[in-house]
């Protein structure tokens, strides 16, 4: 406690008795965690604790608070639901945060419209309308929204239709795909009726749709309509393809979502299984870093996935029951309209589902441990094995320049930078070469390093400028482009900057003062890192220049149309950015750009044409 901020340990002597929200803050003032107590005074003073200290990421967490703030409130639960809000707000760097922030797709008819079609959507709003899904790897959107349209003939326009609309039938009519509402050839209420099979559809509902459509086979065959029979007993040949994709079912049919949480060196895994109507409709992975345990991980988890849910089932069971169980279930109770129990099964299906959902999690779990290590193989671990083999040490930050024109013209260069292994595209620049007429690769190198140079030394504000000067130079090319690039940093007194030729031929390395160049193994990490950045350096340099030349392209063609000046110019390369777009313009398209008067428009009109 002696090493406390004053304003942390005054703050600590009135804190309330209350249930309530406590929210961690840096000395820069930002929420680095979030947290809820049901007696505040107590669990925020554990955290300055000698029992505390002794967890690793508590203890970092603590030696960044230089203040805190709380809010209390009437009771426990409603601590929760604001404490899930803030996290969700700040997403504080040491709370334990979802690392699957990918949206799955839903299907998503609003029934307030008189003739709903149906959607995909990423994301669910409280707007009144069905969301169907979400759509997981064990069952794709796709294949359920080609099955439905070749099911029901469903409009699929994004037209605003409302009953008594009489507009021209589109080809989808003619084709049998739609059925025409917008020309008035169904009612709402015929629309409505067809729309219920829809949904009984996404519902997993497939033996009620397939009631129907037998149905409606034999009536048709009963009055010799054979071509509508033979349709229908096309739908239903769909609907059996479809419904033998869930080959997992059980013989409990109600709705329930199962989770299995395992930890591992830095991270947790929680895998997720999805039961609709008894059968298995989908599955989910979600990581989530450096949890202090597995039950910590799973409370974690639930709050932060269902707070934006709109369905929730009666039955959760866990591999691991957390501590607030309790709570949780309480407060889903709160969110469903009807009771929601956590639950850990001892026997049963129930139980080989949480079974089969942990194996899943520790293989998850496993291939991301690989993943991520050949990951710091390629970056960081190949960053140091370049350093290593230069006798340079850790090289942190590494830049690489291209030179790139045509014949000597529009002549541009690029400097790329790679820190800790990887690109880092907001220290990219661009140049444009001053100072070197014609096609002289090594005059445009030596001016674009002692531009970049001078530049990086005179500016102590790293954040602004170029940046921080390199440890590693790479320049592509052999033996020349390297002597030149030395004699610019010798030339400025800089030569404590490492610096390498990579050629491009046998992806040879030459270093300053070597006669024999360096070749390793082409799959070796260091030479994978090397040839990334200059094969990212020459794509770099390669896209300014083209831009540039298209611009060029465009304004020489303009400058030949009576009427067209410089503003003018620059006026129709902003409104329609390329030739093709300007020679494809209507004369009212080109008289509505800023400065264009309708004279001028029939010119370019008549020019193009």
């Amino acid at each position: 406690m002696d090493l406390l901020l004053p304003k942390v340990e005054e703050k600590l002597k009135t804190l309330s008795k209350e249930p309530g929200v406590y929210l961690m803050k840096d000395k820069d003032g930002q929420v680095i965690y979030v947290g809820k107590a049901r007696a505040l005074n107590k669990r925020v003073r554990q955290y300055f604790g000698a029992a505390a200290q002794k967890q690793s990421k508590t203890a970092a967490m603590v030696s960044k608070v230089a203040d805190f703030n709380y809010i209390i409130t009437n009771s426990e639960k409603e601590a929760l639901i604001l404490e899930c809000n803030l996290i969700k707000e700040y997403r504080p760097y040491y709370n334990i945060l979802l690392k699957d922030d990918k949206h799955y797709p839903y299907v998503r008819i609003d029934l307030q419209q008189d003739f709903p079609r149906v959607e995909i959507v990423r994301r669910i709003k409280k707007d009144g309308a069905r969301y169907f899904g979400p759509y997981l790897e064990a069952y794709s959107v796709r294949e359920v929204m080609d099955a439905l349209y070749k099911l029901f003939p469903l409009r699929s326009c994004t037209k605003n239709i409302a009953e008594g609309t009489e507009e021209r039938p589109c080809l989808n009519y003619q084709m049998g795909r739609c059925l025409a509402p917008c020309a008035g050839k169904i009612s709402k209420g015929d629309y409505r009726r067809i729309l219920e099979n829809v949904m009984d559809f996404l519902s997993g509902k497939y033996k009620k749709v397939e009631a129907e459509l037998k149905t409606e086979m034999l009536r048709a065959s009963e009055r010799l309509e054979y071509e509508h029979a033979a349709a229908l007993r096309d739908k239903l040949k769909i609907l059996s393809r479809i419904t033998e994709r869930q080959i997992v079912s059980f013989p409990d049919l109600n709705d329930k979502d199962v989770f299995a949480a395992v930890v591992g060196e830095g991270y947790g895994v929680v895998q997720a299984f999805f039961v609709r109507k008894g059968k298995l409709s989908g599955a989910r992975r979600f990581f989530m870093q450096d949890p202090a345990g597995m039950e910590e991980l799973m409370g974690s988890f639930l709050k932060q996935y269902y707070m934006d849910k709109v369905f929730f089932p009666k039955k959760i069971y866990v591999s691991v029951v957390p501590e607030e169980a309790g709570l949780l279930a309480e407060w889903l109770t709160d969110l469903a309209g009807h009771k929601v129990e956590i639950l850990r099964p001892q026997k049963g299906d129930n139980k080989k589902l949480v079974m089969m959902a942990g194996k899943n999690a520790m293989e998850a779990l496993a291939r991301k441990t690989r993943a991520d290590k050949r990951a710091y193989e390629r970056s960081t671990g190949a960053a140091q094995k370049v350093g290593a083999l230069l006798g340079a040490g850790y090289v942190r930050r590494m830049e690489c320049y291209d030179i790139s024109n045509t014949q000597g013209t529009d002549s541009v260069a690029s400097m790329v930078v790679f820190i800790d292994g990887k690109p880092a595209k907001s220290e990219y620049r661009r140049f444009r070469i001053r100072t070197v007429t014609g096609a002289d690769d090594f005059a445009s190198m030596a001016e674009v390093l002692e531009r970049r140079l001078r530049e990086g030394y005179r500016s102590e504000d790293k954040t602004r400028g170029f940046g921080a000067v390199p440890d590693l130079i790479v320049v592509d090319g052999g033996k020349g482009q390297l002597h030149s690039a030395v004699g610019v940093l010798e030339s400025m007194g800089m030569e404590s900057i490492h610096i390498v030729g990579l050629a491009k031929r046998e992806e040879e390395i030459f270093v300053p003062g070597r006669e024999e160049s360096i070749v390793l193994p082409k799959n070796s990490p260091e030479i994978g890192l090397l040839t990334a950045i200059r094969d990212e350096a020459h794509r770099f340099a390669v896209t300014y220049h083209r831009t540039l030349r298209e611009k060029r392209t465009v304004a020489s063609v303009l400058d030949n149309i009576k009427g067209i000046g410089k503003k003018r110019r620059l006026a129709l390369i902003e409104a329609f950015g390329d030739i093709a777009h300007i020679k494809k313009a209507s004369i009212d398209e080109l008289a509505a750009v800023k400065g264009i008067d309708i004279r001028t428009a029939r010119e370019i009109f008549k020019y193009f044409s």
